[in-house]
């Protein structure tokens, strides 16, 4: 195995035809990887394919399966294109989501159903679908499980999503026990703001609103997708052969900043004078 430890390896990625999904495919990719990204809009996940490729230099390191990660025979038909095309799993990103921002009181069963169909279900179809790959398989490998922080501390206005999201980050715990005899690891990663037009447009559609969001970070910034993919390759890969059932938070110090009682707690926020 080369350095990078992902050469000859097969990961699936869901959500794998935009921003941070498709900024993990890419990493993959470029690590030597073979990537299998799966998502609802086939011309996105042909445009990940695609971009792939032409990092490799030719075509072949990529496949695109559309899939709708609610249904798990689809999971299913997923998990058989992957290894009827590269022989078999190493891995598998969790990154499919759905989100919108609504009071919990207001959110219809159909809109508190789509989101935890998607995030947690999804997850967990994934998951045991790639898991009984690897099982069969003997080889092991790793899953990768795209949350937020919320899934811990709430947020208004995301009820549907933070509690998904918190059923992933205990599914990934719960697996990661039962599983590790078997050699498969399961850790999450919690990206905070990150620069992507799927959760801009979602969750803070105007300059107001961006504003807003980025007075919480006190790094000051949002995040570049590739560094959710990097966070998220550390994870996957051999260095972290270790490291099971965590979930590394990379939101620039959002979280841990907030602030309850209004601003001006910070050092930044007061002045130096």
């Amino acid at each position: 195995m080369n350095g990078s430890g992902f050469a000859g390896r097969t990961y699936v990625v869901t959500g794998g035809g935009s921003g941070i999904g498709r900024a993990i495919a890419l990493a993959l990719g470029a690590a030597d990887a073979r990537v299998v990204v799966a998502g609802r809009t086939p011309q996105k996940l042909e445009e990940t394919v695609a971009l792939i490729d032409q990092e490799a230099g030719h075509a072949g390191r990529a496949l695109a399966v559309p899939t709708d990660v609610r249904d798990p025979a689809a999971v299913d038909a997923l998990v058989t294109a992957a290894t009827d095309r590269f022989g078999r799993l190493d891995g598998l990103v969790n990154n499919a989501a759905g989100n919108f921002v609504a009071p919990g009181i207001d959110i219809s069963p159909n809109g508190w159903r789509a989101v935890v169909d998607i995030v947690l279900n999804g997850s967990y179809y994934c998951t045991r679908a790639v898991a009984r790959q690897l099982r069969e398989q003997g080889t092991g490998g790793s899953v990768l499980s795209v949350i937020a922080t919320y899934a811990w501390h709430g947020h208004p206005g995301t009820v549907h999503s933070a509690a998904a999201k918190a059923g992933v980050l205990a599914m990934t715990r719960t697996l990661a026990v039962e599983l590790a005899p078997l050699g498969i690891r399961l850790n999450c990663v919690a990206p905070g703001p990150t620069e992507t037009a799927g959760a801009g447009a979602a969750l803070w559609a105007t300059d107001e609103a961006r504003a807003e969001v980025l007075a919480t970070v006190p790094a000051a910034r949002f995040a570049d997708p590739a560094e959710i993919a990097d966070a998220s390759l550390f994870l996957l890969g051999d260095r972290a052969s270790y490291l099971t059932g965590e979930c590394l938070t990379v939101d620039g110090g959002q979280w841990l900043g907030k602030q309850v009682y209004g601003r001006g707690a910070t050092p930044a926020a007061r002045g130096r004078g």
